[in-house]
């Protein structure tokens, strides 16, 4: 499993990445983070991945070939946990929150890849 997880900090505001994570992980509140519009994003993965089998309220798997992902996530975050999936899937995936000002936090690393490390 390759884990990637994305959120938003509040205008001027840049934490401490691996703490905002564990929080995040743990379901806690983050002072600091946006809210995100969480509907929204399920529904453009839901089009971006219209493709893909849908195996439950939360996982899509490739019909095609090898790879699958389950989506979870708070209010503040969205958390895509990936199963054999290739790095083009994973960019599509990063992409596709980036549409709403979501950086990417990759845990394994770990580094944040957002407009502060770029």
């Amino acid at each position: 499993m390759y884990e990637l997880i994305f959120w938003k900090y509040q205008e001027g505001i840049y934490l401490n990445h691996h703490l905002v994570y564990e929080a995040l992980l743990e379901e806690q509140f983050v002072e600091g983070l946006e809210e995100l519009p969480v509907p929204v994003i399920w529904n453009r993965l839901s089009s971006v991945f219209s493709g893909w089998e849908k195996v439950d309220e939360n996982s899509w798997k490739n019909p095609n070939g090898k790879g699958a992902f389950q989506v979870k996530s708070t209010s503040q975050s969205i958390l895509i946990d990936c199963y054999g999936t290739d790095g083009k899937t994973m960019n599509l995936l990063s992409d596709t929150l980036e549409e709403f000002k979501c950086s990417l936090y990759d845990p394994q690393v770990p580094v944040r890849y957002d407009e502060m490390n770029e």
